[in-house]
């Protein structure tokens, strides 16, 4: 997330990801996934950050069973709410039943949206597994696969830029 709002300025030390990189780190992680020895059934990207890492990993695995749950957690800059919240439309868990899942985000910064999600899917998955393109070193959650680990604020290609109005 790396949009700014007026009087915001983006951390001065951080990394930032290209589309191709992005590209290669999605490789990397599915290649991680293979190895494993873990076959997902299924796909669960968190909205919005994890929709394009989550495809692409799907695509790469090819694993066609894909779905989403939207999470709201951060509202600017290194700003988040209390904590997650869960957004319409939700996650049809019930389809979840005894399939084996790999829960997907752009990033566990605190964790905290991967732990709720986990939660949600746990007692409805055969097994839930986690990857992430980065992980921070305060994160609640120590995700299965990881492709980076930074301690540093991480712009990501498609949240570059600010939203397009009128």
């Amino acid at each position: 997330m790396s949009e700014t709002a007026p009087g915001q300025e983006l951390p001065t030390d951080r990394e930032d990801l290209t589309w191709e990189r992005f590209g290669s780190a999605v490789r990397e992680l599915a290649t991680a996934v293979v190895a494993s020895g873990f076959v997902p059934d299924v796909v669960v990207a968190v909205a919005r950050g994890g929709l394009p890492p989550g495809g692409a990993i799907a695509y790469a695995l090819g694993t066609k069973a894909v779905g989403t749950l939207n999470v709201e957690f951060y509202t600017g800059v290194d700003e988040r709410l209390p904590d997650p919240v869960v957004l319409p439309p939700l996650l049809d868990t019930a389809a979840l039943h005894g399939l084996s899942a790999l829960l997907v985000d752009d990033v566990a910064d605190t964790g905290e949206t991967l732990a709720l999600v986990q939660r949600l899917m746990t007692p409805h998955c055969l097994e839930v597994r986690t990857a992430v393109l980065y992980a921070k070193p305060h994160s609640v959650v120590d995700p299965d696969f990881v492709w980076r680990r930074t301690a540093r604020w991480i712009t990501f290609p498609w949240s570059a830029l600010p939203p397009v109005t009128a």
